[in-house]
């Protein structure tokens, strides 16, 4: 969604336990959407905060099944996705989606989506958080995720 994220207070949760998770992939995006959820989490005074890397973006759901399994309460889930000349980009897309939906159902726990779908790099760069962006979608994935806590 573009535009203008809706307000809400941060709410304390200084006994949570959270989980990063995050792809490997561009990693100068993917480490602006990391610190953008950590300063979220801080924020928030959460206990545990530990950042997993995995591959890819497809790789996201079952890491994130695996940090529910070991007793994290919530997940935020980071990453970028872009848009080639396959049609890969669509079935990446639909299944890191449909993936992060089911394991959050499964577990009746919340995972802040803030994996970026974009068509080009700048797209991505203006909603990574990075000095001058205009959205910062880790922070807003994480909040997404304690707000549900």
């Amino acid at each position: 969604m573009a535009g203008h994220a809706p307000d809400f207070t941060i709410e304390k949760h200084p006994k949570a336990e959270v989980a990063i998770i995050s792809s490997s992939w561009h990693l100068d995006i993917c480490d602006a959407l990391i610190d953008g959820a950590k300063r979220a989490l801080k924020s928030a005074e959460v206990k545990r905060v530990e950042v997993f890397c995995v591959p890819g973006s497809f790789e996201i759901p079952l890491a994130a099944q695996r940090a529910f399994e070991s007793g994290f309460d919530a997940v935020v889930a980071v990453g970028l996705v872009l848009k080639g000349e396959t049609p890969h980009f669509d079935y990446v897309c639909q299944g890191v989606t449909q993936g992060v939906m089911d394991v959050q159902l499964k577990f009746s726990k919340p995972i802040g989506f803030g994996v970026l779908m974009c068509d080009d790099l700048e797209q991505a760069i203006a909603r990574s958080g990075v000095q001058g962006s205009k959205e910062d979608k880790g922070f807003d994935s994480a909040i997404a995720a304690l707000a549900l806590l």
